[in-house]
């Protein structure tokens, strides 16, 4: 990745590193950028040596070809998932949430998609032997919605044997690194540093909760230069997202908000359009054909491995669905939210529907006015 910093290539001198730094050039990019006598100058190298270090840097941020027996011999010798304690779900996706790739956890507002993701941040902690993957965890949060009361409660809920005293809590929610972004430029600043702060933190699972709130804010999609400028944008956050995701063998979860889908109506064409609701329980009149769906469009749908969508079903009942999975087939599993975190029901209160998904992108979900 072009956003590597220049002190992590091998085959480049520190103090050559330190020299470029006081010019501002720290990332592989910020070189690339240069030409042959502004290196020449900033760094004090030889001619021959300024290529050796171009080399290396370019040779740093080329993906590397891999056999698919690398691959196979990498997932049998690292553990490929982190179970999210919920059984039939887990069960459904062969094992929990896929590490290397991302999932993402799309609904409308208070169905639990911050929970879930806080109930992801302490399972991420836990010892191996209790399934969690024994690492910190990075959690961005664009809306200011993560609560450290909530963790602890439903760490000490959920795991009370683990979580008993002041001192265990302690040391959960000091791996627990929350990074707060309210611009879409704070937040691609972080981005671009996470790998770093991936290696220096021991991190095992990154959570970015919301990756439609800053675009939706700061882009007018009704314009098509806009729509055009927040599709660039979301399509370089999700290259940054699977490189980290896919080099360090880990879990990246994002949440995304909801959006009404239009047929264009009295249109000839047959035209559809969206109109962002930004997750507030709005439902389309049933005779327009229009109907909510996952915000960001198709494009965004494309860049996620995984999808779960979660939805009302009723006052006190929600439903989660996997709408795209690699390796489970459509499935719905009945939950609550209690004091420990999300609580499947009886699997005899389950609506499971294998085999009824579609296109992910255009899943209709359900929201509050329904009932």
């Amino acid at each position: 990745m072009s956003s590597k910093r220049l002190r992590r290539v091998p085959g480049i001198r520190s103090e050559v590193v330190e020299r470029l730094a006081k010019h501002q050039i720290v990332t592989c990019k910020d070189l690339l950028q240069r030409n042959h006598l502004e290196l020449l100058k900033f760094t004090g190298s030889s001619y021959q040596e300024v290529l050796e270090i171009q080399r290396a840097v370019g040779k740093a941020i080329i993906p590397k070809v891999q056999t698919a027996l690398a691959f196979f011999q990498r997932s049998n010798s690292q553990k490929s998932f982190l179970p999210t304690s919920l059984g039939d779900l887990d069960l459904a996706l062969h094992g929990g949430l896929s590490c290397g790739t991302i999932t993402e956890i799309a609904g409308p507002a208070g169905c639990g998609k911050t929970q879930f993701c806080i109930m992801l941040s302490v399972l991420a902690t836990l010892p191996y032997d209790r399934g969690g993957l024994d690492g910190s965890v990075i959690y961005i949060d664009t809306e200011a919605a993560f609560s450290a009361t909530r963790l602890i409660e439903m760490a000490s809920s959920r795991f009370s044997d683990l979580f008993n005293s002041n001192e265990s809590l302690f040391h959960l929610s000091e791996r627990i690194h929350v990074c707060w972004e309210s611009t879409c430029s704070s937040l691609w600043d972080r981005l671009q540093r996470l790998e770093e702060e991936v290696i220096s933190k021991r991190v095992k699972l990154v959570i970015l909760d919301s990756v439609a709130s800053l675009v939706r804010k700061e882009f007018d999609s009704r314009l098509f230069r806009n729509l055009n400028e927040r599709t660039a944008l979301l399509s370089k956050e999700a290259a940054i997202l699977k490189y980290i995701a896919e080099t360090f063998h880990i879990p990246v979860v994002v949440t995304n908000q909801i959006t009404t889908r239009f047929i264009g109506a009295g249109s000839s064409s047959g035209n559809e359009g969206f109109q962002d609701v930004d997750g507030a329980d709005v439902e389309p009149e049933e005779d327009d054909g229009s109907h909510v769906t996952a915000a960001l469009g198709n494009t965004w749908s494309h860049a996620v491995n995984t999808r779960l969508i979660v939805q009302y079903l009723d006052e006190r009942f929600r439903q989660v669905l996997i709408s795209k999975s690699p390796v489970a087939p459509f499935a719905s599993f009945v939950y609550t939210i209690h004091a420990q975190g999300l609580v499947l029901e009886r699997q005899d209160t389950n609506l499971n529907r294998h085999g009824l998904g579609g296109n992910p992108s255009l899943q209709p979900i359900q929201v509050r006015s329904a009932f």
